[in-house]
């Protein structure tokens, strides 16, 4: 399956645009092109195990935070998608993935994918991460657990069928170097931009 001029064919039928949750009994559960829902408080202001997760993060990317590409050898992430825009909601911006960690189990240490948004100056500077699982391989390597949790906080749902074609999966996006004036763990970011991105830049 081809997902774009940036990205490659792969086996897990995984990674995606993301939407903003709301609250459902499996999980936060995410509509087919809906930007808009809750923000729960939980989101919002991070507890003490959300803040934990936070400095996780930056503990297990500390070594990215001053580049400005994670591609290389040694590291396994390549750059997917080109730069993800919800629009008037903000944007993602850049998902450098790594597909060897896309599988049923969820590391605090181990991204699956790490965010950066291009600068005008023609660099890209790291903002978080996103944790992604498939459901399908979550339920078989947790039968019967329920949807994941990272440190106190539940991954969203993105059901089938969507516009991408791509089978259920579960995520969570972790801002923990770039402000999301709407919670820590919202898919989208209002202060995040992809208006400086070029299909030529990758690191500089």
């Amino acid at each position: 399956m081809q997902l774009g001029r940036l990205a490659r064919p792969f086996a897990l039928p995984v990674l995606a645009v993301l939407m903003i949750p709301v609250s459902t009994p499996d999980g936060l559960a995410q509509g087919h092109d809906s930007h808009a829902g809750t923000v729960t408080p939980d989101q919002r202001t991070p507890t003490r195990e959300q803040n934990a997760l936070v400095q996780a993060v930056r503990d297990a990317t500390a070594q990215f935070k001053n580049v400005s590409s994670v591609e290389g050898p040694g590291h396994g992430y390549e750059l997917m998608f080109g730069c993800v825009s919800g629009g008037d909601f903000g944007a993602m911006g850049l998902h450098y993935v790594n597909l060897g960690l896309v599988d049923g189990n969820i590391e605090p240490t181990q991204p699956e994918a790490i965010l950066f948004e291009p600068i005008a100056d023609g660099r890209i500077r790291i903002t978080g991460v996103d944790y992604l699982v498939p459901v399908a391989a979550w339920e078989q390597a947790h039968p019967g657990e329920g949807p994941p949790q990272l440190m106190g906080q539940l991954f969203h749902l993105f059901e089938s069928p969507n516009r991408f074609g791509l089978d259920t999966f579960y995520t969570l996006h972790v801002w923990a170097y770039k402000n999301n004036p709407n919670g820590t763990f919202v898919n989208w970011n209002p202060d995040v931009s992809c208006d400086a991105f070029n299909e030529s830049q990758t690191s500089n």
